[in-house]
């Protein structure tokens, strides 16, 4: 009677385990692209995905061609760095199968400088570095035409580099860098144009250190979440995305970047996706 009350027992134990594997009780494990911008915004919906069963594993990138490479090649599963404007730019240029999967936010770009205080000080026949990469110098150079620096040649959408420029009545000299470089050279220009993200990175308050920020925001300039096409209706990346879009994330992002940053949760539908 024991040794059969013993087998019942553990039949029981084995099927209970077996209904609890299968009950959606095991962690899914996510793992997200971000660049050290963007890691507080994360480790903040990190807690909260981690209430709904969901592990996010954080990979930080230093540079803006990593992020999507690695999505491509499976070392990640989503990424969130990049305007949609890159995020095009680039996945045609690389030839990549890549979808965008939800709206994050703006972050306005900025002119910055040591030795001058406005754009209208800046004199002339001084230099100005400039992101390097097409989209984010085509951006730079928008908003330095929107800082009354130089003119554009119409119709300029922000693709493009500085042969785009018609007039530059101060004969301002442009360096190119790597976006993750322009706060370094700092010292030996009269300003460099910073993406948001890498100028918190070099310890900024954009909206308090720039001598000039974009205006109006525009749909170009509204960053992402990414994934692989093949996974952009997965429903954990999609849960993901909801927990992104709600109104505590966006009072942390107010809070913890000083309004540098903002929330922007629009359909993909008004980014032309």
């Amino acid at each position: 009677m024991k040794r059969k009350f013993g087998i019942i027992l553990t039949f029981a134990l084995l099927v209970g385990a077996l209904l609890a594997g299968c009950s959606g009780g095991e962690k899914k494990v996510v793992k997200v692209g971000v660049n050290g911008s963007g890691v507080p915004t994360w480790e903040y919906i990190k807690e909260k995905a981690a209430d709904e069963g969901i592990e996010i594993e954080l990979v930080e990138f230093a540079d803006y061609v990593r992020p999507n490479m690695a999505l491509a090649d499976g070392d990640i599963d989503i990424n969130s760095f990049q305007t949609i404007s890159y995020f095009n730019s680039f996945i045609e240029e690389k030839d990549l199968d890549l979808s965008p999967i939800g709206t994050t936010y703006i972050a306005p770009m900025g002119l910055y400088s040591e030795k001058y205080k406005s754009a209208d000080e800046i004199p002339e026949g001084s230099t100005i570095a400039v992101p390097q990469e097409a989209t984010n110098m085509g951006r730079a150079l928008l908003l330095l035409q929107e800082a009354g620096l130089i003119e554009l040649e119409e119709g300029f959408d922000g693709n493009g580099d500085l042969e785009a420029i018609t007039k530059n009545p101060k004969n301002i000299k442009f360096e190119a860098v790597v976006a993750a470089q322009t706060p370094r050279v700092l010292p030996d220009v009269a300003g460099s144009v910073i993406n948001n993200g890498v100028a918190v990175e070099a310890g900024f308050i954009p909206v308090e250190d720039s001598i000039f920020r974009e205006g109006d925001t525009a749909t170009p300039y509204i960053n992402i979440i990414a994934a692989r096409t093949e996974d952009k209706d997965n429903e954990t990346y999609k849960k993901i995305v909801e927990i992104f879009q709600t109104d505590d994330v966006a009072d942390h992002v107010n809070k913890v970047y000083k309004k540098s940053l903002i929330p922007t949760f629009v359909p993909l539908s008004e980014i032309g996706e």
